[in-house]
């Protein structure tokens, strides 16, 4: 769902940004609370999973395709706002790096595929788990259903700055109907990977679930015929909890998706490409400022062979995602951590 340069005018467009900016900020301060020095790294490696996982593109209809757009996955892992960050993250990669999303256009993809799934398969989720048992089970099929919904909603929301800012004259209505039912198709991708992805790491990591935490029910002991709290056990050594493990297995899924099993996607349009096309949405759209990258369009210029720059371009991505992402995460860390130490905190007592 990638918004090119040139379906929204310019004055919706700078609006636009400056609500992803703003977006942007606030999940900065609030990504210093989801945060910790487990689940910084985490944070990047689900920045660079998405990217991976976005070349994956799956037929959904004849002649359409869709892939992932990561906004649920992202906070049901590590948070609502950094999960707005490591979306945002990805895209601002792929549009400097691959001319894949307009730059002009950050603001409104940004807005779109980062703040709206985010927040809005965040809420249903959590209104999910709290009318659900607290089991694993359920936390897997909170984020199938959260998943789900969070695409039509990003679908709709694009209608929305489409029709206060599009460049084309289409009817409304027709756009809307068009891409909330192929991105109801595309959501049903969305929701299996998410639910795989979630639930496999429920299964080796609980504990790094941000959606998990203080849902698991306390064991039960019956005694006497009645019914008690089992005694709290003894948390794990931190060396026994290390997440690196879960850190590597996740790092070379994302490579091994992005530099071999890429060259595998379907090679139609996605959603929005199809609608744009048939609804004559894209009727002016403008060439990408970095349509000469290197790297444009997920190949390395000068290597002739497909599969081999396609899977090039797939690594460098991962790496460079993963290197940006984690840099900005530990950086967020480490303002939490200076911000609550000792030397930050005033002594009143000097002043008693």
């Amino acid at each position: 769902m990638h918004v090119p340069d040139g379906f929204i005018n310019a004055p919706v467009s700078a609006v636009a940004g400056v609500v992803a900016a703003g977006a942007v900020a606030v999940s900065l301060r609030g990504a210093r609370r989801e945060l910790d020095e487990r689940t910084a790294p985490l944070a990047g490696l689900v920045a660079a999973f998405i990217f991976a996982v976005q070349m994956l593109n799956f037929p959904v209809a004849a002649g359409t395709s869709g892939h992932l757009l990561g906004g649920a996955l992202a906070a049901i892992l590590v948070g609502p706002y950094t999960g707005i960050l490591c979306v945002s993250v990805v895209l601002l990669m792929q549009g400097i790096l691959f001319a894949d999303g307009g730059l002009t256009a950050l603001g409104v993809n940004i807005s779109v595929m980062a703040v709206v799934t985010s927040v809005v398969a965040y809420a249903v989720f959590r209104g999910l788990v709290k009318l659900l048992p607290r089991t694993r089970r359920s936390i897997t099929v909170s984020a199938f259903v959260a998943a789900l919904i969070s695409v039509p909603a990003a679908a709709a929301a694009f209608t929305f700055v489409y029709a206060i800012g599009g460049t084309t004259d289409v009817p409304v209505g027709s756009v809307l109907t068009a891409m909330v039912g192929v991105h109801v198709l595309i959501g049903l991708g969305e929701a299996a990977i998410t639910a795989a992805t979630v639930g496999a790491v429920i299964a080796v990591r609980p504990d790094l679930v941000h959606g998990a935490r203080g849902l698991t029910a306390p064991l039960k002991l019956r005694i006497d015929g009645e019914l008690v709290d089992a005694p709290a056990a003894a948390p794990a050594p931190v060396a026994a909890r290390s997440p690196r493990t879960l850190l590597l297995a996740g790092l070379g899924t994302s490579l091994l998706l992005a530099g071999v099993v890429s060259f595998y996607a379907s090679a139609d349009p996605d959603g929005l490409e199809k609608v744009a096309a048939d609804k004559g949405i894209d009727a002016k759209v403008e060439d990408h400022a970095a349509a000469g990258s290197p790297l444009a369009d997920y190949g390395v210029e000068g290597l002739d062979n497909a599969r081999l720059a396609g899977g090039l371009a797939g690594v460098i991505g991962v790496g460079v995602t993963v290197a940006a992402g984690t840099g900005i995460f530990w950086a967020v860390r480490r303002r939490r951590t200076n911000d609550t130490s000792p030397a930050a905190v005033p002594d009143l007592r000097e002043n008693a």
